[in-house]
Formats: structure tokens, C-alpha cells, sequence
């Protein structure tokens, strides 16, 4: 639907949005449900574009949409993150690591056939998925991270959604999975619509690739990383009904990347993507001089990254 209305005047404002529900009843609430979407999601893409410019506070845009600035924060920060990883599509793909092909064998039961990868990405976890033989349907938002997913895994279909949105028949699957992506999900609403498209019996997996800061130069970089802001994941989430009690295991393993694979996987983090240019410049500058300095690093054409993959899986009863 095409939104124009014709000047900040409330009374102008006023008719318009009469005018738009017009004739009232079911038809009027859609097209009303329609407009609110569409303003909704401008007013997202002009907080995005304050933010990144720096040009407004959080403090700001919260007084300019009637709110306080905890409220305008907790409202689309998070969700600018999640949606910023179109931008850095390539660079996910060539930065982010694989996952241990045991976290599979754990997560998904031998039984299941029919398995959906929830925030797929480029396809790192889908392609474990179906190289186990599994049936395997892909569920991603960002148009360009399905493109880079597309060029990887092209016999795999991969469809636009969300975990709040999944767009598969009810009781289709004996299994979801969603790796590095369940901290974006809004759990009241992708909890029960993860449970809508489970067959009865069939379990959720949740899997994060963890950083081991046990290793002094792991930690050095971290500290770069979560200089302008802490990113702290809970891989433990709380998960509730129809699910049943939450089963976890961790598992430790090497991934081994080059320098510029190290840097991929450094731009290709939300919450530096997010950063003004200048900040997000001077971070990656960081890492490349922690590169050329520590001995575990410099001059190495491979570096070895040592990763905890924890995992949670639940089963529908």
C-alpha cells in the first residue's frame, strides 16, 4: 500500500487515517493493520539510518517517537542488530566458522527426517544438515544472506521468515534447529510457532559458536571486540512450555582461518557492524595490530581458533 499523508496537521492526519479504514469492519482493520506495518517499518529504517550516521541519541529518537530513551532502546536496538547482517553477507560467509559435525548427531535424532534450519544464514549448519541425508528447509530474513545461502547450498530451498514466522504447515517437521540465531527471537512468539510446525515428539535444538577466551590472544581480541559495547549471549535461555525439560552439552573443538578469514568473522559481527564508520574502522585497525604483534599470531598464514559449541535441545512431549 502507498502512505501518503498530506502534512503533520493532526486533523489532516486524522481524516487520512479514516479515510484508510474505510469501510470499517474486517476489510477497514487490514487495511488499517497494512498502513501501521508499513509506518512501522520506515520509522525502523529511519532509526537505522540515525544511528549509523550518529546523528541522533537513543535519548532522542525515544522523545521524537513518545517514549523514554530504555524504551526506544529496548525496542529496536536489538532488532538493529539482527537486521544488520545484509551488509556484511560475503564477509559472514568467509569469516564464520563451521560447526563440529557432533553437534548434529546430538541435537537432531537419528528418527527425524524432515528438519528446518531456522536463521540459516549462509548455510554453515545447513550444510551438516544435509549432508547427514536429512530433508532440510531453510528459514532466513535477509535477502542477501539467502542469496550468499543460495550460491552455497543451491539444492537446498531456503525461504524468507523468522523463528515468529515460519512459513511450513502445521505438525510438518521432526526437527528445528537454529544456530547462532535463537538470542534474535522473540520467545513468546517463536516459542509456540516453533511448537505449531513440530510434529508431536519432535525437539528443538539451539546451538552457539562460543569464543575460548582461555587463550590469551582470544581474550585480547574479545577485549577489542566489546570495547564499545558487551555483547553477552545467553545460551541457556529459558524455553518453557509445550517443550519439555532442556537438555545441554558442550563441545570443544579448533577452527582453523587465515588472517583475512579472522578479519571477516571480526566485520561481520553485529554489533560492529552497527558501529559509526570511524569507530568501526578503528576497531578493525585494533585487530589487525594484535595480528602483527602477538607471537601466537604474527606472521602466521593460519591461525587456529578455539571454539565451545554449546548446545540445547528440547523435546515437544
Amino acid at each position: 500500500m502507498l502512505l501518503i499523508v498530506p502534512n503533520n496537521d493532526h486533523e489532516d492526519l486524522g481524516r487520512y487515517v479514516d479515510a484508510v479504514a474505510e469501510p470499517g469492519g474486517l476489510a477497514g482493520l487490514g487495511r488499517l493493520t497494512e498502513a501501521i506495518s508499513g509506518m512501522e517499518s520506515r520509522r525502523a529504517a529511519i532509526i537505522r539510518q540515525l544511528r549509523q550516521a550518529q546523528t541522533a541519541s537513543w535519548e532522542e529518537i525515544g522523545q521524537a517517537c513518545g517514549m523514554t530513551r530504555q524504551g526506544a532502546t529496548r525496542r529496536w536496538s536489538k532488532a538493529l542488530h539482527a537486521g544488520s547482517f545484509g551488509s556484511q553477507a560475503e564477509a559472514y560467509q568467509r569469516g564464520r566458522p563451521p560447526y563440529p559435525l557432533s553437534a548434529v548427531e546430538w541435537l537432531v535424532p537419528r528418527q527425524a527426517r524432515r528438519v528446518v534450519d531456522l536463521g540459516a544464514g549462509t548455510g554453515k549448519f545447513t550444510r551438516l544438515l544435509a549432508d547427514a541425508k536429512l530433508d532440510v528447509v531453510a528459514v532466513e530474513p535477509s535477502a542477501d544472506m539467502r542469496a550468499q545461502f543460495a550460491a552455497a547450498l543451491p539444492r537446498v530451498p531456503v525461504h524468507e521468515g523468522t523463528a515468529e514466522r515460519i512459513p511450513l504447515p502445521d505438525s510438518s517437521v521432526d526437527a528445528v534447529v537454529a544456530a547462532q540465531a535463537w538470542h534474535w527471537a522473540d520467545p513468546a512468539l517463536a516459542v509456540p510457532e516453533v511448537a505449531r510446525v513440530l510434529r508431536p515428539g519432535g525437539t528443538l535444538g539451539l546451538v552457539w559458536n562460543m569464543r575460548d577466551n582461555s587463550e590469551h590472544w582470544v581474550a585480547l581480541l574479545d577485549n577489542i571486540l566489546h570495547q564499545h559495547t558487551r555483547s553477552e549471549i545467553d545460551t541457556e535461555p529459558p524455553i518453557g512450555e509445550p517443550f519439555g525439560a532442556p537438555e545441554r552439552t558442550e563441545i570443544r573443538w579448533k577452527h582453523t582461518l587465515t588472517p583475512a578469514g579472522l578479519l571477516d568473522m571480526v566485520a561481520s559481527r553485529s554489533y560492529v557492524i552497527v558501529l559509526p564508520e570511524a569507530e568501526r574502522a578503528q576497531l578493525l585497525g585494533e585487530v589487525r595490530e594484535l595480528l602483527g604483534s602477538h607471537p601466537e599470531l604474527r606472521g602466521r598464514d593460519e591461525i587456529t581458533m578455539p571454539y565451545v559449541t554449546r548446545c540445547t535441545r528440547l523435546r515437544r512431549p
